[in-house]
This record gives structure tokens, sequence and C-alpha cells, in this order.
């Protein structure tokens, strides 16, 4: 029996596996870098080893160094996650050679799936050879051969993009998965991604345990997942699980993994990939299925024999994966402390899977994803609307999220209506992104809070009446009030609007004969203002100068902090640059972000240089239209 697990990984995935080794007596180790020494992951272990350094290279990539940290914690067990070393087989044969348990499949498993080129090979598929490719077979894909998580993958669709995608690809791919091999494979337009869950145990039982629909995904990564995959015709159900239960048995696998497609408009289902690990998404399958998925794990690795068929599905799940990003500004990750973070609901309708609690700081070395919100409902209507309103009604004071782009997404008619692929967000990104009805209530509802927080106070007389209205501005909204005389206030610059309560943490306004409530929490010189329409976040002037405003014309700022990690071929002071052309490579939260030219000109300063750590608005290069005769004469 397993006694202690250390889980090699971080975030929401370690406090997941924490949360069932608790429930069954199980002691936990945890591992942390040195920005991870106080995260949520730490505190809820029972004991932790540090791993010096930030970088995963240093620290989560470095397997020898994660053993050791289990032998000497007095673990007898390694639970991977995912990402990181999950799909790594050398770890796990490392883990198994210090004669700990390995919760996870047989690195000769691992070897045969995990390489995703390997795995096309087993299942009869050939990649493309990217020295030979022509223009008809674009658009395709470049992709890396271990991991996941969209990292180390690029859509192509011209030849000339080609090379320095590829690099761009592989080098991505070394950074998050210590694996910088990269293949090509055509690039389906607008399919479905579904894919299988498995679950096998050492005795020869294979379960295939439904499908998920994970087709909504910016830049190659899932946001929103559900169980089982809407409208698919029962044959072509029965035809994926059955590749997926013989993908598994092809290669002796065992514990968890899924197997992943990409179905067609005509209807055709394509082999993807095999992930040899828990996915992300896999609450959604518990859900539907009642069970728990790291609690099976933990009895594979025992030795236990799963029961002959998986138990009956019933109802419907939605999973919408909560990041600190701003959707409008290309989905750029944010930073900062998380002041508030709170669900409503609870298990089983809502379920919160997180790394983070409020107080929190998110940073930028790692995922930007918060957390993750599940809802189950008997159907899926019923699913999505839980899972909206869940959303809707959360408290998330902090750095800008992906929230209100998510409910937006559950209540579009396309994914009501089950119309789903993975071009989803190219199509809609600006409605989804668009500024919401509202905010002139919601700046109301702050100017009121602060005169509340200065002394005004409601119901009661005021020892001073101001002669004159009093004004606040919110981005962008001026709000002009002044105290009544029954110790209310009056909005003369809001017709149609009357206050009927106002303190510093709460404001109702009637609009229209109706009455609604707003919450309000200041935390510096930022306002966030809650109610069951939606939230808002305000601040009274801007917190910081507009980096851009003080710039000069033609400079390439840091959009987000980051590390440089390259700078393009030929690019130094003085070259002629190309509107468009990539200048500098930036890694934030293990994504890497391309700064290109402007516009066309002369870079006539560069203080991009790989390794340079950088914050938001640093400058990074300048280019300037210099006339190349006045360059000759500057020479």
């Amino acid at each position: 029996m397993i006694a202690s697990v250390l889980v090699a990984n971080r975030g929401e995935i370690a406090c997941r596996v924490f949360r069932t080794c608790r429930d069954l007596g199980i002691a936990t180790v945890a591992v942390h870098s040195d920005p991870d020494a106080s995260a949520l992951h730490v505190r809820e272990a029972d004991a932790a080893v540090r791993l010096p350094g930030a970088a995963p290279a240093e620290t989560y990539l470095r397997g020898e160094l994660i053993v050791k940290a289990a032998l000497a914690a007095g673990a007898d067990a390694v639970h991977p996650g995912y990402g990181f070393l999950s799909e790594n087989a050398d770890f796990a044969r490392a883990v198994l050679d210090a004669g700990l348990i390995w919760i996870g499949p047989p690195p000769e498993a691992i070897e045969a799936m995990a390489s995703k080129t390997r795995a096309k090979e087993l299942m009869g598929l050939t990649p493309l050879d990217a020295g030979t490719l022509t223009e008809a077979d674009l658009p395709v894909l470049v992709k890396a051969a271990a991991g996941g998580g969209g990292r180390g993958m690029r859509i192509v669709r011209s030849l000339f993009a080609l090379p320095g995608e590829l690099e761009a690809a592989s080098s991505e791919a070394a950074s998050a998965f210590g694996d910088g091999e990269v293949f090509v494979e055509p690039y389906v337009e607008d399919g479905r991604h579904v894919e299988v869950q498995i679950l096998a145990d050492t005795h020869g039982t294979v379960w295939a345990l439904g499908t998920r629909d994970c087709s909504l995904q910016r830049r190659h990564q899932k946001v929103i997942e559900e169980s089982p995959a809407p409208g698919l015709p029962d044959g072509l159900v029965d035809a994926l699980h059955g590749q997926a239960v013989r993908a598994a048995r092809a290669v002796g696998y065992t514990g968890a993994g899924t197997v992943e497609f990409l179905v067609g408009r005509d209807g055709r289902a394509h082999f993807l990939e095999m992930n040899t690990r828990l996915q992300v998404e896999h609450p959604v399958t518990e859900a539907v299925f009642g069970i728990d998925l790291v609690a099976l794990q933990l009895a594979v690795a025992e030795g236990a024999a799963l029961p002959p068929a998986p138990p009956e599905a019933a109802g419907h799940a939605v999973e919408a994966r909560l990041y600190a990003e701003d959707p409008a500004s290309g989905w750029t990750p944010q930073t900062g402390v998380l002041h508030a973070f709170d669900v409503p609901g609870g298990p089983p309708a809502v379920r919160v899977d997180s790394g983070y609690a409020a107080g929190d700081t998110i940073g930028v070395h790692y995922d930007p994803m918060i957390a993750k919100v599940v809802a189950w409902a008997p159907t899926r209507a019923e699913a999505v609307r839980r899972l909206a309103h869940a959303l809707r009604r959360a408290r998330l004071h902090g750095p800008v999220t992906n929230r209100d782009l998510l409910v937006r997404s559950l209540e579009h008619p396309d994914f009501a209506g089950a119309r789903l692929d993975t071009g989803f967000y190219e199509r809609h990104l600006g409605d989804l992104t668009a500024p919401r009805p509202g905010e002139a209530h919601a700046a109301v509802a702050a100017a009121l809070a602060d005169a509340a927080a200065r002394g005004g106070r409601f119901g009661g007389a005021w020892r001073n009446l101001a002669s004159q209205d009093q004004a606040k501005t919110y981005n962008g909204h001026e709000v002009r009030y002044r105290p009544a005389r029954d110790g209310g206030y009056e909005l003369p610059g809001t017709p149609g609007v009357r206050a009927v309560e106002a303190t510093l943490s709460r404001v109702r306004l009637e609009t229209d004969g109706v009455v609604r409530a707003y919450d309000v929490a200041v935390h510096g010189d930022t306002v966030y203002v809650d109610s069951p329409a939606g939230a808002h976040t305000l601040t009274a002037h801007p917190r910081f100068t507009d980096p851009a405003a003080r710039a000069e014309p033609g400079s390439l700022l840091a959009p987000m902090p980051g590390t440089v990690v390259r700078v393009g071929d030929g690019v130094h002071e003085g070259a002629r640059v190309v509107q468009g052309q990539p200048l500098v490579w930036l890694e934030a939260m293990k994504m890497e972000h391309r700064i290109v030219s402007p516009a066309s000109g002369t870079l006539t300063a560069l203080h991009a240089h790989p390794g340079r750590q950088v914050e938001v608005g640093a400058l990074l290069a300048v280019v300037q239209d210099v006339p190349e005769a006045q360059e000759d004469i500057a020479s």
C-alpha cells in the first residue's frame, strides 16, 4: 500500500492530487521552485522540498532533483501530474530505479506514445517531411513531439514562414518539456477536437470513459471542455472508443491516459496523439461517471484490478479554464496579487480546482491558469447555465482574467447549439471581448461608496452640506453627486437613477423602478464592483502613465513581464527591418511571445538580449524611418 506520495508538479494539479491523497489517508510531499515557496500546493502538503531556482529547466524539469526529494522526504510513490516530466520515460525509469512506485504507465508505453511522431507510426500514420512541403500541402501544423498544452505548436500558411516557425516551436518545446523535437502534420481547418479518456489496470482491463469535446481553444490550448462530446453519431463514438482501447492495448498501457482525435467537417476522425498522463480536463469525466480518476490511478499503481466495465455515465459536465490573461489584447498573460477569489456553489453542482487562493500572487514564471471551474447537471443546457452563472457571480479581484470571455462563450448561440470547432475564437473574438454594458452604473456605485468611505453617511443628516456637486471619474465615466438633506444622494448627471443605499462596501441603485445591489471593494487605486449582472474593474485615474505615451516613436515595448529568449537572425543596431518582421522573442508563463517590427525602417536601438528579464513597458528596441542615404552618411 502507498503511504506517502510526492507530486512532481505544482499549482492546481498538485493540489488536486493532494486532495484525493488526504481522503485516502496518504501523506503528501510537495516540491517547489523559489517563486513557489509559499504557493498553495506547498501550504497544503504535509512536507515540502525546495528545488533551487525559478525557471522550469532549473526546477520542475530536473528529474534527478525530484527523485532525491522523494527519497529525502520518505515518499514511497511519485505522481507526475501533467506537463513538465509527466510524459518523460527517463524520469519514470529513474523513479522506478530508485525503488519508488511510479503512478503512471510503464516507461515503455510512455516512449511508444508520448512522442507523437512514434505514436503516429504505431497507428500506421506518417508525419509530413518539412523539407519537401509544397504550397499544395498548406496549411500545416508544426507540433512538439513531447508534451502538450498548446506549447510548441504553430499553424503555418506559407512556406516562407516555415523555417522560423519550426525554430520557434522547437525552442518553446525545449523550454517547456526539455525536448525540442517537432514534426509537421496536415492542419484540419475548423475541425472538432474530440478525445477519449482511458483507464487500464495491470490485469488486462481497459476502460473507455466516454468522450470529451475540447474544441474551444486559444493558441492551441483548450479553454472550455465538456463531456460527453455533444452531437456525435453513435457509430463514431463506438469507433473512437475502439481506437482508443486498441492503442492502449498495443503498448501495454496502464493507468490513466487520453487518446485525442480531430473530427473534420466530413465526420472523419483523424488520430492526433495519446497523452500518457492525466489531462487538465479530467474533472468533466469524473463528474459524468461519478469516479475519482486520481484514486483509481493510485489503486492501479498498487496493483488493484478494475471492475470489468466502467460505471454508467449520467448527465453532462462542462469545464472552463480561468486564466489571468487579457483576451482583448492578444491573450496577454497578466500578473499581480489575487486580492479576492470566490466562486459560488459547491460540489457536485459546481467544482473549483485551483492552485491559488485569495492573497496569492500570480507570477511570470508559469502557466497563467488560476483555476478550473466545472459544472454538472442532468442535461447539457442546465450544466452550461450553471457554469455561466457561477463564473458571472464569482468574486475575482486582481489581475485581468478571461472570466467575461468564458461567460460570453457559454452563452453564445453557436456554443449553446453545440456548433463547435477549433475556429470558434478566430470568428467570434471581437464580439466576445467588446465592452459590456453597465459600466456607467458601476462607476456611480464606486463614487458613492467612495463618498461613504470619506465620511458621508446615508440615512442621516450631513454635518456640512456641500454647496456644489461633487465629481469622480472612473474609466472615463464622470459621476456627479451631491448629498441630499434627507441623508441620501442626488445624482444630477445620471438621470433615471436613484441611490437607495450607499455604504463603503455596498451600494443599491434604483433604475426605472428596479433596484440592483453593487458590492464595492477597493485595493490600492483599483475599484472592483460586483453585481448579479456582472463585474467591473475601475480606476479613478491611470495607475501608471502609459509607457507608450512617453516613449519615442517607433519604440517596441514589452507587452508583459518576461524573459528575452532570443533575438532574430541579423537583428542588430543599424539593421534594416520590414514591417511585421520578428525581432525579439519573450517567454512569459511558459509561452513564447513574438515581438515584431511595427513598420519598415532602421533598427536604431536594441536593448534586448537573451536572458534579460524585462518588466511591462520596458524598451526593447526602436525602429525609425531613417533614409538609407542618411545611414550611409552617418557611417
